[in-house]
């Protein structure tokens, strides 16, 4: 496209009219500087030049219209957006994970290189900046945009970051070790043309056709050199080195053959150090790299460190993934090598690729925020419920959701990379196994697991308690091998998940009930004993079916003096004028009633074997005088399902006692069971009555 870049700076020119440094000079300094970095010193095509000027633009007036520039110019624009919004809450903490969200954003690999280029421009023009802007940038600088170059093979780049970083961070050491390099530049100078000098002869006597590379240290390298080995400047023997690439076409052995015969040629010249002989040519690193490294001293007693290596070997170790920055101890993963290095093959080599089949950033993986700016990292795919236990485990198991943006998300949403997370939460949230259905990360499916475990054994021994009160009430005993015959009958595989199905009403406990009185006898014997229990002294051979769906309808009603639920033991009495009202068997006026009237006694089934109705229930709860005991006994509430319908509280002071009347809708009376329990746990409670 002809005149990309002018149209671009047009664009950003007018943009950018009334923006200024902090020099007073117009904005367009910044984007003109980093365009001349790309162009001139990386090499980079119109494409990303012109993507520098219009991100420019659109990143402080988001109005500018870019809708003519190509496709792939605004793919390096929206990455570089992107990474401009990165405002890392801990960057020392989490370098590596942002310097991993930088390439992630870099869906068009030359993000990641203009994106150096412009810190570079930053770090050229730093004293603009306030100290601690300054200070912030520095840091990032350090832990993010050097091991960045250094990856890409951006060396010169990376050099002059470290020196900048250097200068402003400890200006000092920088000081000091720079003025050592300027003042001892001559010697190293002449060591290198003495070094070679005996050795020309010998080698083109040899027939060793070779390259000579001198390399001076940073003076950030150096500095950190001397802190890691604990010398001053002299103590540092590589300050600069020597590196012989041989031109050698051959197999591995050759090569091999070659580099042993240039070592062998150096140290009967020079003095080894055999200490620190490194040998990657017999066994080369895991990443491939090879090489043959020696420091030798002169005549003179000065050190030098030579390498030695054939064009193959420096090719892999400059441009491959055995590159220079894998063996520096730089964190990395091989599918994020492979990335880079593609990108540095690309950079090298000037050629024009088209975007489509430029290398794409690993993808597996996901980078959100929380609202703090605290970046965490997920597996692809990683929904909302994933993110609540990446941050904290109980925040996960109260999960209900997430705002993102301005939008509310449920807990299986999925995530994508620069989400900003705000997760929802509600205390009596709880995990069920679909939960494993909607996560991808380790930590979130081992967590419901145990959070499962946990509410299982919690569950069984709410069933516990309501299977004891009732063998109480009915009289009857549950041993242990009857216990067993019920389970592998209907395929219990433990007695946790027994009892917890009898809290979570998957067991109708009346039909358990029936199961003991007629275990072990035969047929017939059984059906007699159940008909006996279900009459329990009562005359009619009619039976009332009670539907608790609609326990309002015209046939009965429910007795107000005891208040029925759904699987309470019950009976009927025919009343004069209100037609059958239904009594629980423990009903205060039961005995007077089955006593005097038994002719009027209805006997009364429920329907169902799990509710869906709503049955009123009263209960008295006596406590002491205590200001945490309306809390527990609401929280106590909350965690069921049951509605309040009314909380009423009389103080005795002359006791030290609260009398706490509750009125509830309540689906069944193994429902009511849970919640009585729950209440008669809490520390100041005394005694909870149903009335």
């Amino acid at each position: 496209m002809e005149g990309l870049v002018e149209k671009a700076r047009m664009i950003a020119v007018e943009a950018l009219k009334d923006d200024v440094r902090s020099n007073g000079h117009s904005f367009i300094e910044h984007p003109d500087g980093v365009a001349a970095i790309v162009r001139d010193e990386i090499g980079l095509d119109e494409m990303s030049v012109a993507a520098i000027y219009l991100h420019e633009a659109s990143r402080f007036h988001p109005e500018v219209d870019l809708s003519a520039f190509p496709r792939e110019v605004l793919t390096i624009v929206e990455g570089l957006t992107k990474i401009s919004f990165i405002k890392p809450k801990d960057t020392r903490l989490e370098a590596e994970n942002y310097k991993r969200l930088i390439v992630q954003y870099s869906s068009d690999p030359r993000v990641t290189v203009i994106k150096i280029a412009d810190r570079l421009e930053v770090l050229r023009n730093i004293s603009l900046f306030s100290k601690s802007s300054k200070d912030q940038k520095l840091l990032e600088t350090l832990m993010l945009y050097i091991p960045l170059a250094h990856q890409l093979g951006l060396y010169n780049i990376k050099s002059e970051m470290e020196n900048i970083y250097f200068r402003y961070s400890d200006p000092e050491q920088y000081r000091l070790i720079t003025n050592k390099l300027k003042a001892t530049e001559k010697d190293r100078e002449k060591l290198s043309r003495e070094f070679i000098e005996p050795l020309k002869k010998t080698l083109s006597d040899a027939g060793i056709s070779y390259k000579l590379k001198v390399r001076t240290k940073t003076a950030f390298s150096i500095y950190k050199k001397m802190q890691t080995q604990k010398v001053d400047f002299d103590g540092v023997f590589d300050v600069f080195a020597i590196r012989f690439i041989i031109d050698c076409e051959g197999d591995r052995k050759t090569e091999q053959d070659l580099c042993w015969k240039v070592y062998s040629y150096v140290t009967e010249e020079y003095e080894p150090d055999t200490k620190r002989l490194r040998d990657w040519l017999t066994q080369p690193k895991p990443n491939g790299y090879e090489s043959l490294h020696i420091t030798v001293k002169n005549k003179e007693g000065n050190y030098l460190e030579v390498q030695i290596r054939t064009k193959r070997m420096d090719d892999i170790a400059e441009s491959g993934l055995a590159s220079h920055w894998s063996y520096k101890g730089i964190k990395s993963d091989s599918t994020l090598d492979s990335w880079l290095a593609s990108v540095r093959y690309n950079l090298e080599h000037k050629s024009a690729v088209n975007a489509e089949d430029m290398p794409q950033p690993p993808a597996r993986e996901i980078f959100v925020f929380t609202p703090s700016g605290e970046l965490k990292i997920l597996p692809a795919g990683a929904t909302v419920l994933d993110f609540a236990y990446c941050i904290h485990s109980g925040l996960g198991s109260r999960c209900t959701g997430a705002r993102i943006g301005n939008r509310n998300v449920s807990i299986k949403d999925k995530l994508t990379t620069g989400d900003v997370v705000e997760i929802l939460s509600n205390k009596n949230q709880r995990p069920s196994h679909d939960w494993l259905n909607w996560v991808v990360s380790t930590k979130a499916r081992s967590r419901i697991k145990v959070e499962l475990n946990d509410e299982e054994r919690r569950k069984a021994a709410e069933g516990r308690e309501i299977l004891e009160r009732r063998l109480k009430n009915w009289k009857l005993d549950f041993p242990d091998d009857m216990r067993a015959e019920y389970m592998k009958k209907y395929k219990y595989g433990s007695v946790l998940a027994f009892l917890a199905a009898i809290a979570d009403e998957q067991i109708d406990i009346n039909s358990l009930k029936e199961y003991i009185i007629g275990y072990g006898a035969p047929a017939e014997v059984q059906e007699e004993k159940t008909a006996v229990s279900s009459k329990d002294g009562m005359h009619g051979d009619d039976i009332l079916v009670i539907n608790a769906k609609n326990v309002k309808g015209l046939d009965y009603k429910m007795a107000h003096c005891c208040n029925p639920v759904f699987g309470d033991d019950v009976f009927g009495f025919v009343t004069r004028t209100d037609g059958i009202k239904i009594h629980r068997m423990s009903c205060p006026n039961a005995s007077r009633l089955l006593e005097r009237y038994p002719y009027r006694i209805q006997r009364v089934v429920w329907q169902e074997t799990s509710s869906s109705g709503e049955f009123i229930c009263n209960l008295k709860v006596l406590a002491h005088q205590d200001h945490t005991v309306l809390t527990s006994v609401m929280d106590a509430i909350t965690q069921f399902r049951v509605t309040l319908k009314s909380f009423n509280v009389k103080e005795d002071n002359a006791h030290g006692t609260l009398e706490i009347a509750i009125r509830l809708l309540v689906p069944s009376n193994t429902e009511l069971d849970k919640v009585v329990s729950k209440i008669g746990k809490g520390q100041q409670v005394i005694k909870v009555k149903r009335l």
